[in-house]
């Protein structure tokens, strides 16, 4: 290595001193060049790539949080219908469904039980509710009662129609659920 550097040191001192500043240069060119290419531009790209990953895993974290604010809001809803589940009035959801009608002051046309799927938590009962020539007004005030019983009920499905021979009355069918826990 010493001997390489050696003639490199004598074949500059041959040249011309304007042919040495261009040599000088050349080689500072040269050894810049290969620093911006070597050092600099791989230390940029770097700097940038970790820029973008860093945007990406904040843009990460703010979806991580609003799932997680929908989680704790669907968490603490499903906490309140549980204790009231459990600290509920128990009955029969036929019994409950008919008293509840007397007090909107309408008849109830039919109730049939549903099947439900089993649950290791809780007993679901369906009933579809069958209501025959009805004001809107009892349809409202009676729907507004079933979900504001003490017994954990709920609206699970809703067809209102008009009737052709008076259009003023509605023909509705809409099942309720009611929920118990298994002992």
């Amino acid at each position: 290595m010493s001997g390489l550097l050696a003639r490199l040191r004598a074949a500059v001192q041959g040249l011309s001193p304007s042919e040495q500043r261009l040599v000088g240069a050349a080689v500072v060119i040269f050894v810049a060049a290969g620093l911006f290419y070597g050092v600099l531009r791989p230390v940029i790209g770097g700097i940038a790539a970790n820029a973008g990953r860093l945007e990406r895993a904040e843009a990460s974290l703010a979806e991580v949080r609003v799932l997680r604010e929908r989680y704790d809001d669907v968490h603490g809803r499903l906490s309140v219908v549980e204790r009231r589940i459990q600290r509920g009035p128990k009955g029969e959801i036929f019994t409950t469904l008919e008293d509840l009608a007397k007090q909107s002051a309408l008849k109830v046309d039919s109730m049939e039980p549903r099947t439900s799927p089993a649950s290791e938590e809780y007993r679901e009962t369906k009933v579809q509710v069958a209501l025959r020539s009805v004001t809107l007004a009892q349809v409202v005030n009676y729907l507004h009662r079933i979900e504001a019983a003490e017994q954990v009920l709920s609206i699970k499905s809703l067809r209102i129609r008009t009737r052709p021979d008076k259009p003023d009355l509605l023909d509705v069918t809409f099942t309720v659920s009611s929920f118990e826990p298994v002992s």
